[in-house]
């Protein structure tokens, strides 16, 4: 379908993609958009390692085979040796977008400290927005919460599908000249 919006989510953990414990991020991305998106959409998942090749090869592939609009990263983002996540979505990128890391990292700082030691990024490869979110589902749904009002337009900018919300969960924004009637 034409209209329908295609979703990468990709949960980046050693541990929960050797089993050593169940991943929680797909599940909480999963639940926030079965919840926000008034859109038809559909998801595809993917559980992989904290291996910056891994990433790179599944970010390439979710963008340019699946072609999926939005994919979103969880897990990888902080400063310890193995957290890769903002070097592999950066290796891939075609144009950086600076402001949805800063914005994640602010939204963060509203709950906890430590939010400064983030190292997310958002960046387009193709026709796909690429976002770096936290790895805990608390901290998934509030950066989600605090910055997925411009996602939206961002899809609309770079040719994707027109996505709305359902409004009680998260309002969209557009520039009036953007809006689409609810007839088209």
């Amino acid at each position: 379908m034409q209209n329908e919006l295609l979703i990468g989510l990709v949960s980046i953990s050693d541990r929960a993609s050797s089993g050593i414990y169940e991943d929680k991020g797909l599940p909480a991305l999963q639940e926030w958009f079965g919840a926000a998106l008034a859109t038809p959409w559909k998801m595809v998942t993917r559980l992989i390692p904290d291996e910056q090749p891994v990433i790179e090869q599944t970010l390439r592939e979710l963008v340019d085979e699946a072609r999926c609009h939005l994919v979103l990263t969880t897990g990888g983002t902080g400063p310890a040796p193995r957290d890769l996540t903002p070097e592999a979505t950066l290796a891939v990128a075609d144009k950086v977008m600076p402001g949805f890391g800063e914005q994640m990292r602010q939204v963060s700082l509203k709950y906890v400290p430590t939010a400064i030691l983030s190292r997310q990024v958002g960046v387009i490869r193709k026709q796909a927005l690429i976002l770096n979110l936290p790895g805990q589902p608390k901290a998934i749904k509030e950066t989600l919460d605090g910055v997925f009002a411009a996602v939206p337009y961002c899809i609309d900018l770079i040719g994707g599908p027109y996505i709305e919300t359902h409004e009680t969960v998260i309002k969209v924004f557009r520039p009036k000249s953007a809006i689409r009637s609810k007839t088209n």
